[in-house]
């Protein structure tokens, strides 16, 4: 089980070194699965529209891409963590500029939503958008170990961890249904948890 885990998820500072290689494709895919759903849910807690989420998760990309030649990694510096809220941080910014470069229009419906959207949106500059990351970063993580678990169980064990702890069935119908032991659904709970408790450990270890 050890060696399972340890192969789930590359340390942070082992994945930003293999990304100074752009040609290296599953070394940025594994970067973009694994962060992509975070820049883009605070990008729409922040005020943002899909589109501008959307494309502040692109431009973050685009930018780490760019950084990573001639970055080096101090952790004595900053955390990863927060290394990354900054690259966010900034594109967010520039989604807001554009938007208020854009042509104002005089009709009270447009009026109404640009106040609405003006409402929503949320200063990138202030501790709000700190709590938000912190926020979504927790949830972010175990969305993230649950994925790398899956990919790499067997999907009956997955299903019947699923069924037992997300779904609430009694650990009896839970085992009719996949016709195994009682046992065996109390051993799947506990293995499936204890992996994803391992993964979120590593990346909140490696993001520190």
């Amino acid at each position: 089980m050890a060696k399972v885990t340890d192969e789930l998820i590359p340390t942070r500072t082992t994945l930003l070194h293999r990304l100074k290689d752009w040609r290296d494709q599953p070394s940025w895919q594994d970067f973009f699965d694994t962060y992509w759903k975070l820049i883009y849910g605070v990008a729409i807690k922040s005020g943002l529209n899909e589109t501008e989420a959307q494309d502040t998760v692109q431009e973050t990309m685009v930018s780490v891409a760019r950084h990573m030649p001639t970055f080096e990694y101090d952790r004595s510096a900053g955390s990863f963590k927060a290394w990354l809220l900054n690259m966010t941080r900034w594109r967010i910014t520039d989604q807001l500029r554009k938007r208020k470069r854009l042509p104002a229009h005089d009709s009270s419906d447009n009026i109404e939503a640009d106040t609405w959207m003006t409402d929503k949106m949320v200063d990138p500059t202030s501790n709000y958008l700190d709590a938000l990351w912190d926020a979504e970063w927790e949830k972010n993580l175990l969305d993230a170990a649950i994925d790398k678990v899956k990919r790499h169980l067997d999907p009956q064990k997955y299903q019947v961890f699923d069924f037992y702890v997300n779904k609430e069935w009694p650990p009896d119908e839970v085992a009719k249904a996949f016709g195994i032991s009682i046992d065996q659904v109390y051993l799947a709970k506990h293995r499936v948890t204890e992996m994803i408790t391992e993964e979120v450990k590593k990346l909140e270890e490696k993001a520190s």
